[in-house]
């Protein structure tokens, strides 16, 4: 508590109204020989030898610095150029003035500055040996490295010294697997486990040693190397006696020393957010782009069993590759949504529940039964795939004619019953001819017609789907256009009554039959209407005499005269009071 206490005193001086560390981000660059006041602090900065990079340290950093500290007059008071080796601190523990600290804060690897230091910022009215008190002071500061130092859990209790940089690649989070290294000691120096040479790999969700080990991992990256210090509650605790690959036991409440690189990790995806299609990535592909639905696709692929056995092979063993239209159905569900995630050049894993591959049906494929209820692993390679062109990069003509094949599409899987793919392709085909005025007058015509078709369409699949609020918004998006569409007003009539609003059902049927009076359609959903608003009625009918029963009986029993004996002459007086108003 005291240490944090501290780090937080420090932070306030050095933070105070603005960190100089915002100044020069905000400001441009110094150049070689200009100098920079703060104005809020009153530190001063010359530059006299460019950086590296564009990192600087961060409080609670380790800093190796060069320093000469002189006064106003040239006089030199302290110098670790003297003495030949440099100087290695914790920035914010208080070992160097305020304004030391604040001047690394502005440093990059490598640079040199000369600061200036206003006296509240140097040794204040005090002064020490060498510097009288009120000093101006200046240091020349070079800055050779740091090591940076992070709180992991905000607490002190895992304290990460970083030894070496890794990849800039992004950090593992829970699902993936990682592979790493490690030496674990007692303060004392004392080696109490390791892991092998060759690293240990493990899913950080599973843990691995001890609570410390995965929350440091996930704030590295691929190559890096740490030194961890562990308190007791992200260790052992009341200590252990038995460990993997270790020496020796642990003692009650002992503080660990950790060595600990990350070697390498392997990104896990829950494809389906219930963990029934699970991705785990070997090799990362190209670019950024992935397949989407009614892309072309080419994969290469070996079929597992979780025991191992092999029941199918693509693209090995002189096997062609599996070519496929995404989202059509030609693969199970769990591999289509996989690669649908893919990108060219992409290796990885799949693990995917019988929900989303065979289900409960015993399959033959090439090289192997499938039984009922299977977990299937796939090793998956996306070696290319094509994706459809989008609508900005067709003409009219093509648009027109994408929209009206991707209507066909709908119609057929929504004779298959397949009503969920089916409103996907009709929302597909009005997206390729949505743009207002992109098309002369004949082709306008044509285009109103399909958009109104394919909404038509897709709140007969929304409707079958028991999404009654989308069939409301698709039919009344045809009423925009055509006021006394049939359709239109028959299928949002049957999703208001699903949705009990019998009044706009009634009134959408009412204009059904002004413009078709034999519409037998409408005249049979009529009739189902009635029914509804006759039951409905009947209810109310029930309700409301139930409500009058006991509002009845409520007044009954609140004007029931009192017997007069049982009350005193004043009550007497107030009862035969009302009896007269009566």
């Amino acid at each position: 508590m005291a240490e944090e206490k501290k780090r937080r005193k420090m932070a306030e001086d050095i933070d105070s109204d603005e960190e100089p560390g915002e100044v020069i981000d905000s400001a441009p660059p110094l150049k070689v020989g200009e100098e920079r006041l703060f104005i809020s602090t009153g530190l001063k900065k010359k530059l006299l030898h460019p950086g590296l990079g564009f990192e600087t340290p961060e409080l609670g950093d380790e800093p190796t610095v060069h320093y000469v500290g002189t006064l106003a007059d040239g006089t030199t008071f302290i110098s670790t150029r003297d003495k030949g080796e440099p100087y290695t601190f914790k920035i914010g523990e208080g070992e160097m003035c305020p304004g030391f600290n604040q001047a690394v804060l502005t440093m990059k690897k490598g640079e040199i500055a000369l600061f200036t230091l206003p006296p509240h910022l140097g040794f204040g009215d005090m002064g020490i040996d060498g510097v009288p008190p009120n000093s101006v002071i200046q240091f020349e500061i070079e800055l050779l490295s740091w090591i940076r130092v992070v709180d992991v859990c905000k607490d002190g209790g895992i304290v990460k010294r970083v030894v070496k940089k890794g990849e800039q690649t992004g950090q593992p989070s829970d699902l993936d697997e990682v592979k790493v290294r490690y030496v674990v000691m007692l303060l004392d120096g004392v080696t109490v486990a390791e892991s092998p040479k060759e690293g240990v790999e493990f899913y950080l969700k599973d843990g691995h040693f001890c609570p410390a080990l995965p929350k440091a991992i996930k704030t590295m990256t691929k190559e890096e190397k740490v030194d961890l210090i562990v308190q007791p509650q992200y260790a052992f605790g009341e200590g252990v006696t038995s460990l993997p690959n270790g020496q020796c036991t642990i003692p009650t409440n002992s503080v660990l020393r950790i060595s600990l690189e990350l070697l390498s990790f392997k990104p896990v995806v829950n494809i389906t957010n219930d963990s029934k299609v699970v991705k785990k990535i070997l090799k990362v592909g190209e670019g950024s782009l992935t397949a989407d639905e009614g892309a072309s696709v080419t994969i290469r692929y070996t079929g597992m069993l979780e025991d191992g056995t092999v029941f199918e092979k693509k693209g090995y063993d002189g096997e062609t590759s599996l070519n496929f239209i995404m989202d059509e159905e030609q693969v199970i569900g769990g591999l289509d949504r996989a690669v649908a995630t893919m990108k060219k050049g992409e290796q990885a894993i799949l693990t995917i529940s019988h929900e989303y591959g065979y289900g409960s049906q015993e399959v033959n494929r090439d090289l192997a039964v499938v039984p009922p209820f299977s977990t299937l692993v796939f090793e998956v390679e996306m070696i290319d795939f094509e994706k459809e062109k989008a609508p900005w990069e067709m003409t009219n003509h093509e648009r027109i004619e994408a929209a009206g094949k991707k209507k066909e599409e709908g119609n057929l899987l929504f004779k298959n019953c397949k009503y969920q793919r089916a409103a996907k392709k009709y929302d597909k085909a009005v997206d390729y001819v949505s743009e207002e005025g992109q098309f002369g007058d004949d082709d306008e015509k044509f285009v109103k017609s399909l958009k109104v078709s394919c909404w038509l369409n897709a709140a007969a699949c929304s409707l079958k789907l028991n999404d009654y609020q989308e069939a409301i918004k698709l039919c009344s998006k045809v009423l925009e256009i055509e006021f006394y569409n049939v359709k239109a007003l028959y299928r949002r009539a049957k999703a208001y009554m699903e949705n009990s609003d019998l009044q706009l059902a009634e009134l959408d049927i009412k204009k059904a039959l002004e413009a078709d009076p034999q519409n037998r359609e409408v005249k049979m959903v009529q009739k189902t209407l009635k029914q509804l608003q006759a039951e409905s009625n009947k209810r109310d009918a029930k309700l409301y005499t139930n409500m009058f029963a006991r509002m009845a009986k409520d007044c009954s029993i609140g004007t029931k005269r009192p017997k007069l004996e049982n009350l005193d002459k004043s009550e007497k007086d107030g009862v035969m009071a009302m009896e007269l108003e009566k």
